[in-house]
Protein backbone atom coordinates (compact mmCIF):
# COMPACT_ATOMS: atom_id res chain seq x y z
CA UNK A 1 0.00 0.00 0.00
CA UNK A 2 1.38 3.53 -1.01
CA UNK A 3 2.36 5.17 2.22
CA UNK A 4 0.67 8.93 2.38
CA UNK A 5 0.68 11.21 5.26
CA UNK A 6 -1.83 10.95 7.60
CA UNK A 7 -2.90 13.27 10.71
CA UNK A 8 -2.48 11.51 13.87
CA UNK A 9 -6.14 12.89 15.54
CA UNK A 10 -9.83 13.22 13.89
CA UNK A 11 -11.11 16.54 12.82
CA UNK A 12 -14.21 15.98 12.44
CA UNK A 13 -17.36 16.65 14.44
CA UNK A 14 -19.79 13.32 15.65
CA UNK A 15 -22.14 14.53 13.29
CA UNK A 16 -19.47 14.64 9.94
CA UNK A 17 -18.48 10.96 11.33
CA UNK A 18 -21.60 9.87 11.17
CA UNK A 19 -22.62 10.93 7.68
CA UNK A 20 -18.99 9.85 6.63
CA UNK A 21 -20.12 6.43 7.61
CA UNK A 22 -23.37 6.61 7.00
CA UNK A 23 -22.58 7.19 3.21
CA UNK A 24 -20.29 4.57 2.95
CA UNK A 25 -20.79 1.76 0.38
CA UNK A 26 -18.79 -1.15 1.80
CA UNK A 27 -19.10 -3.17 4.34
CA UNK A 28 -16.80 -3.64 7.35
CA UNK A 29 -15.84 -6.19 9.84
CA UNK A 30 -16.08 -5.52 13.54
CA UNK A 31 -12.95 -7.10 15.60
CA UNK A 32 -11.18 -7.01 18.88
CA UNK A 33 -7.62 -7.82 19.94
CA UNK A 34 -5.91 -7.77 23.22
CA UNK A 35 -2.60 -8.54 24.48
CA UNK A 36 -0.18 -8.22 27.17
CA UNK A 37 3.19 -7.79 25.88
CA UNK A 38 5.80 -5.42 27.11
CA UNK A 39 5.73 -2.23 24.61
CA UNK A 40 8.87 -0.58 25.41
CA UNK A 41 7.55 3.19 23.96
CA UNK A 42 3.71 3.11 23.91
CA UNK A 43 3.93 7.01 22.82
CA UNK A 44 5.62 6.30 19.63
CA UNK A 45 3.91 3.16 18.72
CA UNK A 46 0.90 4.96 19.46
CA UNK A 47 1.73 7.73 16.50
CA UNK A 48 3.15 4.85 14.25
CA UNK A 49 0.23 2.66 14.87
CA UNK A 50 -2.50 5.61 14.21
CA UNK A 51 -0.60 6.57 10.56
CA UNK A 52 -0.56 2.77 9.91
CA UNK A 53 -4.33 1.99 10.46
CA UNK A 54 -5.69 4.99 9.20
CA UNK A 55 -4.09 4.13 5.89
CA UNK A 56 -6.73 0.96 6.22
CA UNK A 57 -9.13 3.14 7.63
CA UNK A 58 -9.91 1.82 10.51
CA UNK A 59 -12.35 2.90 12.84
CA UNK A 60 -12.39 2.05 16.43
CA UNK A 61 -11.20 2.27 20.07
CA UNK A 62 -7.44 1.14 20.84
CA UNK A 63 -6.00 1.43 23.96
CA UNK A 64 -1.89 1.27 24.55
CA UNK A 65 0.22 0.71 28.11
CA UNK A 66 3.60 -0.40 28.01
CA UNK A 67 1.70 -3.59 29.50
CA UNK A 68 0.48 -3.94 25.69
CA UNK A 69 -2.31 -3.45 23.88
CA UNK A 70 -6.58 -3.62 23.81
CA UNK A 71 -8.19 -3.00 20.95
CA UNK A 72 -12.01 -2.73 19.41
CA UNK A 73 -12.18 -1.57 15.96
CA UNK A 74 -14.08 -2.06 12.58
CA UNK A 75 -12.05 -2.59 9.10
CA UNK A 76 -13.57 -2.50 5.73
CA UNK A 77 -13.89 -5.69 3.88
CA UNK A 78 -11.84 -5.21 0.79
CA UNK A 79 -8.71 -4.04 3.50
CA UNK A 80 -9.56 -6.75 5.51
CA UNK A 81 -6.91 -9.29 4.03
CA UNK A 82 -4.12 -6.40 3.71
CA UNK A 83 -4.63 -5.32 6.89
CA UNK A 84 -3.99 -8.59 8.75
CA UNK A 85 -1.04 -9.12 6.88
CA UNK A 86 -0.02 -6.16 8.06
CA UNK A 87 -0.15 -6.71 11.93
CA UNK A 88 2.83 -9.68 11.12
CA UNK A 89 5.11 -6.41 10.68
CA UNK A 90 4.92 -5.91 14.39
CA UNK A 91 5.88 -8.48 16.82
CA UNK A 92 3.40 -7.38 19.40
CA UNK A 93 0.78 -8.65 16.91
CA UNK A 94 2.39 -12.13 16.04
CA UNK A 95 -0.22 -14.81 16.09
CA UNK A 96 -2.69 -12.44 17.96
CA UNK A 97 -6.10 -13.66 18.17
CA UNK A 98 -8.79 -11.69 16.16
CA UNK A 99 -12.23 -12.17 17.46
CA UNK A 100 -15.01 -11.16 14.66
CA UNK A 101 -18.39 -9.79 15.72
CA UNK A 102 -21.58 -11.78 16.01
CA UNK A 103 -23.98 -9.52 15.13
CA UNK A 104 -22.45 -6.73 12.85
CA UNK A 105 -24.00 -3.73 11.23
CA UNK A 106 -21.18 -2.41 9.80
CA UNK A 107 -21.63 0.67 12.28
CA UNK A 108 -19.94 -0.27 15.57
CA UNK A 109 -17.54 2.82 15.56
CA UNK A 110 -17.62 6.15 13.81
CA UNK A 111 -14.16 7.62 14.04
CA UNK A 112 -10.05 6.26 14.99
CA UNK A 113 -8.73 6.85 18.43
CA UNK A 114 -5.92 5.69 19.72
CA UNK A 115 -5.08 6.68 23.30
CA UNK A 116 -1.72 5.46 25.81
CA UNK A 117 -2.95 4.80 29.12
CA UNK A 118 -1.49 3.03 32.44
CA UNK A 119 -2.94 -0.02 31.85
CA UNK A 120 -4.85 -1.40 29.35
CA UNK A 121 -7.37 -2.58 31.85
CA UNK A 122 -7.96 -0.85 34.91
CA UNK A 123 -8.43 -2.99 38.03
CA UNK A 124 -7.83 -0.94 41.07
CA UNK A 125 -5.04 -2.61 42.30
CA UNK A 126 -1.18 -2.02 43.06
CA UNK A 127 1.34 -2.41 40.50
CA UNK A 128 2.75 -5.79 42.03
CA UNK A 129 -0.11 -6.66 43.95
CA UNK A 130 -0.24 -10.16 42.01
CA UNK A 131 1.32 -11.91 38.87
CA UNK A 132 -1.04 -11.22 36.32
CA UNK A 133 1.48 -13.60 34.00
CA UNK A 134 0.00 -16.82 36.34
CA UNK A 135 -3.16 -16.97 34.58
CA UNK A 136 -5.65 -19.96 34.97
CA UNK A 137 -6.45 -22.36 32.01
CA UNK A 138 -7.90 -21.49 28.83
CA UNK A 139 -11.05 -23.49 27.52
CA UNK A 140 -12.67 -24.11 24.41
CA UNK A 141 -16.53 -23.69 23.88
CA UNK A 142 -16.56 -27.67 24.17
CA UNK A 143 -14.65 -27.92 27.10
CA UNK A 144 -16.78 -24.87 28.36
CA UNK A 145 -19.99 -26.59 28.23
CA UNK A 146 -18.68 -29.96 29.46
CA UNK A 147 -17.24 -28.18 32.71
CA UNK A 148 -20.72 -26.48 33.26
CA UNK A 149 -22.40 -29.41 33.32
CA UNK A 150 -20.72 -30.48 37.17
CA UNK A 151 -23.03 -28.86 39.41
CA UNK A 152 -20.19 -28.30 41.87
CA UNK A 153 -18.40 -26.09 39.35
CA UNK A 154 -19.10 -22.33 39.69
CA UNK A 155 -19.56 -19.99 36.76
CA UNK A 156 -18.37 -16.59 37.25
CA UNK A 157 -19.03 -13.26 34.87
CA UNK A 158 -16.64 -10.92 35.46
CA UNK A 159 -18.29 -8.37 33.70
CA UNK A 160 -20.58 -5.20 35.10
CA UNK A 161 -24.40 -5.59 36.12
CA UNK A 162 -25.38 -3.73 33.18
CA UNK A 163 -23.65 -6.58 31.05
CA UNK A 164 -24.96 -9.27 32.94
CA UNK A 165 -28.25 -7.83 32.88
CA UNK A 166 -29.18 -8.64 29.31
CA UNK A 167 -27.11 -11.84 28.56
CA UNK A 168 -24.99 -14.24 30.77
CA UNK A 169 -24.23 -17.93 31.17
CA UNK A 170 -27.12 -19.89 32.63
CA UNK A 171 -26.58 -20.12 36.57
CA UNK A 172 -23.71 -17.68 36.50
CA UNK A 173 -22.58 -15.51 39.21
CA UNK A 174 -21.77 -11.74 39.03
CA UNK A 175 -20.22 -8.91 40.97
CA UNK A 176 -22.96 -6.73 40.27
CA UNK A 177 -20.34 -3.80 40.15
CA UNK A 178 -19.93 -0.72 37.68
CA UNK A 179 -16.87 -0.76 36.43
CA UNK A 180 -13.75 -3.89 36.98
CA UNK A 181 -12.76 -1.73 39.22
CA UNK A 182 -14.41 -2.22 41.37
CA UNK A 183 -14.47 -6.16 40.37
CA UNK A 184 -12.14 -8.12 41.60
CA UNK A 185 -12.66 -7.79 45.74
CA UNK A 186 -16.54 -8.49 44.83
CA UNK A 187 -15.30 -11.67 43.39
CA UNK A 188 -13.09 -12.55 45.92
CA UNK A 189 -15.62 -11.91 48.37
CA UNK A 190 -18.49 -14.00 46.75
CA UNK A 191 -15.88 -17.10 46.28
CA UNK A 192 -14.32 -16.70 49.75
CA UNK A 193 -14.36 -20.33 51.27
CA UNK A 194 -14.61 -22.18 47.75
CA UNK A 195 -10.69 -22.14 47.01
CA UNK A 196 -10.84 -26.21 46.11
CA UNK A 197 -13.89 -25.80 43.84
CA UNK A 198 -13.94 -25.85 40.26
CA UNK A 199 -14.37 -22.15 38.74
CA UNK A 200 -15.21 -20.72 35.26
CA UNK A 201 -15.07 -17.25 34.85
CA UNK A 202 -15.75 -15.50 31.29
CA UNK A 203 -16.14 -11.61 29.84
CA UNK A 204 -16.52 -10.16 26.62
CA UNK A 205 -13.21 -11.49 24.89
CA UNK A 206 -11.31 -12.58 27.57
CA UNK A 207 -9.41 -9.70 28.92
CA UNK A 208 -10.78 -9.37 31.87
CA UNK A 209 -10.59 -13.10 31.88
CA UNK A 210 -6.84 -13.02 32.07
CA UNK A 211 -6.37 -10.09 35.40
CA UNK A 212 -9.20 -12.24 37.41
CA UNK A 213 -7.75 -15.68 36.97
CA UNK A 214 -4.78 -14.56 37.78
CA UNK A 215 -5.74 -12.72 40.66
CA UNK A 216 -7.53 -15.99 42.09
CA UNK A 217 -5.08 -18.12 41.97
CA UNK A 218 -3.04 -15.33 43.83
CA UNK A 219 -5.66 -15.86 46.63
CA UNK A 220 -5.42 -19.87 46.74
CA UNK A 221 -7.62 -20.55 44.12
CA UNK A 222 -6.69 -24.07 43.01
CA UNK A 223 -8.95 -24.94 39.93
CA UNK A 224 -9.44 -21.55 37.86
CA UNK A 225 -10.16 -22.29 34.60
CA UNK A 226 -11.51 -19.07 31.84
CA UNK A 227 -13.24 -18.81 28.51
CA UNK A 228 -10.78 -18.58 25.58
CA UNK A 229 -12.16 -15.80 23.73
CA UNK A 230 -14.78 -14.71 25.84
CA UNK A 231 -18.71 -14.88 24.75
CA UNK A 232 -17.68 -13.64 21.48
CA UNK A 233 -15.47 -16.68 20.50
CA UNK A 234 -17.85 -18.80 22.85
CA UNK A 235 -20.76 -18.03 19.82
CA UNK A 236 -18.58 -18.31 16.72
CA UNK A 237 -17.52 -21.73 18.17
CA UNK A 238 -20.85 -23.07 19.06
CA UNK A 239 -22.49 -22.68 15.89
CA UNK A 240 -19.22 -24.23 14.11
CA UNK A 241 -19.32 -27.16 16.00
CA UNK A 242 -22.98 -27.48 16.28
CA UNK A 243 -22.56 -27.27 20.23
CA UNK A 244 -25.57 -26.69 22.87
CA UNK A 245 -25.52 -22.51 23.52
CA UNK A 246 -25.43 -22.29 27.42
CA UNK A 247 -25.66 -18.29 26.96
CA UNK A 248 -28.99 -16.89 27.02
CA UNK A 249 -29.63 -13.24 25.83
CA UNK A 250 -27.20 -10.59 24.53
CA UNK A 251 -23.66 -10.29 24.83
CA UNK A 252 -22.87 -6.52 25.53
CA UNK A 253 -20.65 -4.51 23.48
CA UNK A 254 -18.52 -1.10 23.67
CA UNK A 255 -19.52 0.09 20.78
CA UNK A 256 -22.27 2.20 18.93
CA UNK A 257 -24.01 -1.55 18.29
CA UNK A 258 -24.20 -1.81 22.46
CA UNK A 259 -25.07 -5.49 21.91
CA UNK A 260 -24.96 -8.32 19.69
CA UNK A 261 -28.10 -11.08 19.89
CA UNK A 262 -26.33 -14.70 21.17
CA UNK A 263 -29.74 -16.06 21.42
CA UNK A 264 -33.22 -15.36 21.28
CA UNK A 265 -34.06 -15.06 24.75
CA UNK A 266 -34.90 -11.59 25.84
CA UNK A 267 -33.93 -11.43 29.96
CA UNK A 268 -34.17 -8.00 30.97
CA UNK A 269 -36.77 -4.95 30.82
CA UNK A 270 -37.47 -1.28 30.00
CA UNK A 271 -36.26 0.64 32.83
CA UNK A 272 -39.03 2.51 32.31
CA UNK A 273 -41.95 1.00 31.82
CA UNK A 274 -40.84 -2.82 32.57
CA UNK A 275 -41.90 -4.00 29.22
CA UNK A 276 -39.62 -6.64 27.65
CA UNK A 277 -36.11 -5.07 26.35
CA UNK A 278 -32.71 -5.55 26.20
CA UNK A 279 -31.77 -2.05 23.88
CA UNK A 280 -29.52 0.37 26.08
CA UNK A 281 -28.84 3.64 25.39
CA UNK A 282 -27.26 6.60 26.87
CA UNK A 283 -29.69 9.74 27.95
CA UNK A 284 -29.94 12.45 25.75
CA UNK A 285 -29.04 15.16 27.96
CA UNK A 286 -25.60 15.26 28.18
CA UNK A 287 -24.84 16.05 31.60
CA UNK A 288 -26.78 12.66 32.69
CA UNK A 289 -25.77 10.33 29.63
CA UNK A 290 -27.00 7.16 31.77
CA UNK A 291 -26.75 4.29 30.28
CA UNK A 292 -29.90 2.18 30.79
CA UNK A 293 -32.31 -0.22 28.84
CA UNK A 294 -35.22 1.85 27.09
CA UNK A 295 -37.82 0.31 24.66
CA UNK A 296 -39.29 1.70 21.62
CA UNK A 297 -42.11 3.14 22.90
CA UNK A 298 -40.14 5.20 26.11
CA UNK A 299 -37.73 6.25 23.88
CA UNK A 300 -40.50 8.27 21.64
CA UNK A 301 -42.22 9.40 24.70
CA UNK A 302 -39.16 10.85 26.42
CA UNK A 303 -36.85 11.34 23.50
CA UNK A 304 -34.10 9.10 24.45
CA UNK A 305 -33.89 10.59 28.33
CA UNK A 306 -33.97 8.50 31.19
CA UNK A 307 -36.59 11.29 33.05
CA UNK A 308 -38.95 14.05 32.34
CA UNK A 309 -36.33 16.36 34.32
CA UNK A 310 -33.36 14.84 31.67
CA UNK A 311 -35.97 15.56 29.00
CA UNK A 312 -36.48 18.99 30.21
CA UNK A 313 -33.20 20.71 31.00
CA UNK A 314 -31.84 19.15 27.55
CA UNK A 315 -34.28 21.51 25.59
CA UNK A 316 -32.92 24.37 27.73
CA UNK A 317 -30.82 27.02 25.82
CA UNK A 318 -26.90 25.83 25.56
CA UNK A 319 -26.34 29.07 28.23
CA UNK A 320 -28.98 27.69 30.52
CA UNK A 321 -27.66 24.46 30.65
CA UNK A 322 -24.30 25.97 31.58
CA UNK A 323 -25.45 27.32 34.47
CA UNK A 324 -27.40 24.30 35.56
CA UNK A 325 -24.16 22.27 35.10
CA UNK A 326 -22.42 24.74 37.50
CA UNK A 327 -24.73 24.82 39.96
CA UNK A 328 -25.35 21.56 40.27
CA UNK A 329 -21.22 20.94 40.41
CA UNK A 330 -21.48 23.84 43.49
CA UNK A 331 -23.64 21.60 44.89
CA UNK A 332 -22.02 17.99 44.43
CA UNK A 333 -24.91 17.02 42.49
CA UNK A 334 -23.17 16.39 38.88
CA UNK A 335 -23.08 11.87 39.43
CA UNK A 336 -25.40 10.79 37.38
CA UNK A 337 -22.85 7.74 35.69
CA UNK A 338 -21.42 7.19 39.23
CA UNK A 339 -24.06 4.58 38.95
CA UNK A 340 -25.50 2.87 35.99
CA UNK A 341 -27.63 0.63 38.06
CA UNK A 342 -31.41 1.18 36.78
CA UNK A 343 -31.96 3.72 39.44
CA UNK A 344 -34.61 5.11 37.14
CA UNK A 345 -36.94 1.86 37.29
CA UNK A 346 -40.38 3.12 37.55
CA UNK A 347 -39.88 7.02 36.52
CA UNK A 348 -42.53 6.99 33.74
CA UNK A 349 -45.18 5.68 36.25
CA UNK A 350 -43.67 7.99 38.56
CA UNK A 351 -44.22 10.93 36.21
CA UNK A 352 -47.85 10.19 35.13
Amino acid sequence: MKEKKIALFNKLGREELEEELSNELFKRITVSLYRYVNIKNPEIFRDVLYGRWAQFNIKGRIYLAKEGINAQFSCPEDNWKAFKKSLEDYAYFKDVPLKIAVEDDGKSFIKLTIKVRHRILADGMDDDSYDTSNVGNHLTAKQWNEDMADPNTIVVDVRNHYEHEIGHFKGSVCAESDTFKEDLPKIYDKLKGKEDQKILLYCTGGIRCEKTSAYLKHEGFEDVNQLHGGIIDYARQIEAENLDNNFIGKNFVFDERRGERVSDDVISTCHQCDETCDDHTNCDYLDCNLLFIQCNSCKSEFENCCSDECLTNSKLPLEEQKELRKKKEAEGLLDYNKSLRPKIKGIKKASK
